[in-house]
């Protein structure tokens, strides 16, 4: 039964729309798939049944941004099978609006180098709840500025030193994780090894974390190891999945090139009915 919990649509910041990501996950050979857009559960109960005609369970789920801030770092939240969503509105809105107001500062900046223009780039992010880099990178895109999303343009832009720049405040994670379980969410730390994650890993168990992202892109096979030991230390769920954003990506990454195994999906769609049970 394979099965990628990580992939994104044009609700955030992928560049498929559902129906095309369920038919990619059908004919990649996936039985399941998560779809974990950024900070929304927007189109889930869409996913659900486009899935269910198609032959594919779609596990619905979310990617939420947040901030270590003992650590100074970015960190990732994955929530599957979210029991109350409405639970985390307010969460999700104060996100929504944090990074509206860092994309603006960051589009104005854009603007005065290049001749695009605003709605060149919210034409292209129709669809999504927020405008990301990478709607802003395919405009210029589209003016023949680059010829990639991730290119030296971008680095350029968006880059650690890039031009235009803006900081978008992130919820603290340890304000985020409780909340995420009071919802009724499995909840997961995504791609540990991306930011850094490993130290917050003991503290996030004792508020209650389900699991940690195991089986990722470029993680190396010393790296996963280590993550299943850590699993298996603290008892937790260990999930995988491609990060798939297609066009939008940072580098080529096919949906169901990183998957999971058959007995870490059950556990979790066994935790997610349990939970639930427990909230109805």
């Amino acid at each position: 039964m394979p099965a990628d919990l990580h992939c994104h649509t044009k609700i955030s910041d992928g560049s498929t729309s559902i129906d095309e990501l369920v038919i990619l996950a059908k004919n990649s050979g996936l039985t399941a798939v998560g779809i974990t857009d950024h900070d929304t559960f927007a189109g889930a109960n869409r996913a659900k049944v486009l899935g269910a005609r198609q032959g594919v369970k779609v596990i619905p789920g979310i990617e939420l941004s947040c901030y270590d801030y003992k650590r100074g770092r970015k960190v990732h939240l994955l929530g599957y099978m979210c029991c109350r969503p409405d639970k985390l509105v307010g969460l999700c809105k104060r996100t929504s609006d944090a990074r509206k107001k860092a994309m603006q500062q960051k589009l104005a900046k854009v603007i005065r180098q290049y001749p695009i223009t605003v709605d060149m780039v919210t034409k292209i992010a129709v669809g999504s709840t927020n405008v990301f880099k990478q709607h802003v990178m395919h405009a210029l895109l589209n003016c023949g500025y680059d010829n990639v999303i991730f290119g030296e343009l971008h680095d350029s832009l968006f880059g650690e030193n890039g031009s235009c720049n803006s900081a978008t405040q992130y919820p603290d994670i340890m304000e985020v994780l409780p909340l995420l379980l009071d919802s009724g969410t499995v909840t997961v730390l995504a791609h540990p090894y991306t930011y850094d994650s490993l130290d917050i890993i003991p503290e996030l168990c004792e508020k209650g974390l389900h699991g940690i992202e195991v089986w990722y892109p470029g993680t190396t096979e010393e790296q996963t190891e280590n993550l299943i030991k850590i699993a298996d230390k603290y008892q937790l769920l260990k999930t995988g999945g491609t990060d798939f954003h297609g066009m939008y990506g940072g580098e080529a990454r096919t949906i169901g090139t990183c998957t999971m195994p058959d007995t870490e999906l059950e556990k979790l769609i066994s935790i997610g009915e349990k939970i639930e049970k427990a909230m109805s």
